[in-house]
């Protein structure tokens, strides 16, 4: 089988490198500029605060089944991080969503450099996306010992 896609836009980011990015966005304002022919599908966008954007990783090179994240020394397979050296190598990310300028997305949050292809735009609906019991697997031991450091810490 083969999936075939195609952009519906692209990402003007301060950042022109993989490595120049922030981990996850932090504050970070991006634009994304959909191509005219999608244009119209940005229609009534401007009422939500924040968005999911998913789009595909253009400099990413190869793949590795085990990573280690900036947040453990540990090994843990591809598909319980969010690292982008991936099999098919997809981002996403909610964004905060600044303002719609005619095809232009104004965001905030969005950890994609210059010129990454945007593959979706979907709103994000708080009452269907937010999950207040998801468990966050080996993430939340990290969490707990870095909470636990901090009490220690004078």
């Amino acid at each position: 089988m083969e999936i075939r896609m195609r952009p519906i836009g692209v990402v003007h980011s301060p950042y022109k490198k993989p490595e120049d990015a922030p981990p996850q966005g932090g504050e970070t304002v991006s634009r994304i500029e959909i191509f005219e022919e999608f244009k119209e599908g940005l229609r009534d966008l401007e009422g939500f605060s924040h968005l999911h954007i998913i789009y595909w990783l253009h400099r990413s090179k190869g793949y590795s089944l085990l990573v280690r994240t900036p947040w453990d020394t540990r090994l843990h397979g591809v598909f319980a991080t969010r690292s982008p050296r991936r099999p098919n190598p997809i981002g996403y990310a909610v964004v905060e969503l600044l303002a719609v300028e005619g095809k232009v997305l104004v965001v905030r949050g969005l950890d994609a450099i210059e010129g990454t292809p945007v593959l979706d735009v979907k709103p994000y609906f708080s009452g269907i996306d937010a999950k207040p019991h998801a468990r966050a697997g080996w993430f939340e031991e990290i969490e707990t010992r870095e909470k636990g450091d901090r009490k220690r810490a004078p």
